[in-house]
């Protein structure tokens, strides 16, 4: 079974956690600002709330399962957790971007930011390999292709038939009324 509740209030924190993390890696890096370099702010805060957010994400994940929540409440939680943590660590990243854009200055020189993105291309580059090349999408975009061509099949069918019925007339045996 599914517990619909339990995973709407684990998203509602969800977003809580993203809003928190754009917040205060916002506000760190405006404060820092006052003291230092903006980029040197950003690779001082950065750390600190990425790391914090990926906690949050994993402190939740847990609970849920250690929860007396069912298998399948418990599987819809830690598909979800594994699904948000790119966005949910790019909330205080984001915050930089919006940060160095209107103080007229490139995110790219902060090393934190740019390790950020290294670390992230390096995770999601074989994953999109795996998907996007080879056996695997072919197969998929083979049943998918296979699947809409039936679909399509018995859709047009269904449009047709009635006047098939009529081009073909009445059944034998039974009388126009």
């Amino acid at each position: 079974m599914f517990s619909g509740a339990h995973l709407k209030r684990r998203l509602g924190q969800y977003g809580a956690a993203w809003a928190i993390g754009f917040l205060v890696s916002g506000a760190g890096i405006l404060i820092g600002c006052l003291f230092m370099d903006m980029m040197a702010a950003a690779d001082l805060v950065l750390p600190f709330v990425l790391g914090g957010s990926g906690l949050a994400l994993g402190f939740g994940g847990v609970m849920t399962l250690l929860s007396n929540q069912t298998l399948g409440t418990k599987l819809a939680v830690v598909l979800l957790a594994l699904a948000l943590v790119l966005p949910l660590l790019w909330a205080p990243v984001s915050a930089a971007v919006v940060i160095a854009f209107f103080a007229d200055r490139s995110i790219e020189y902060s090393e934190v930011y740019a390790a950020f993105q290294i670390g992230i291309s390096r995770a999601l580059f074989p994953i999109s390999e795996w998907v996007l090349g080879g056996a695997v999408f072919q197969s998929v975009w083979q049943a998918f292709q296979i699947v809409a061509s039936v679909v399509g099949f018995f859709s047009a069918l269904a449009n047709i038939w009635p006047i098939i019925r009529r081009v073909l007339g009445p059944e034998p045996g039974r009388e126009a009324a």
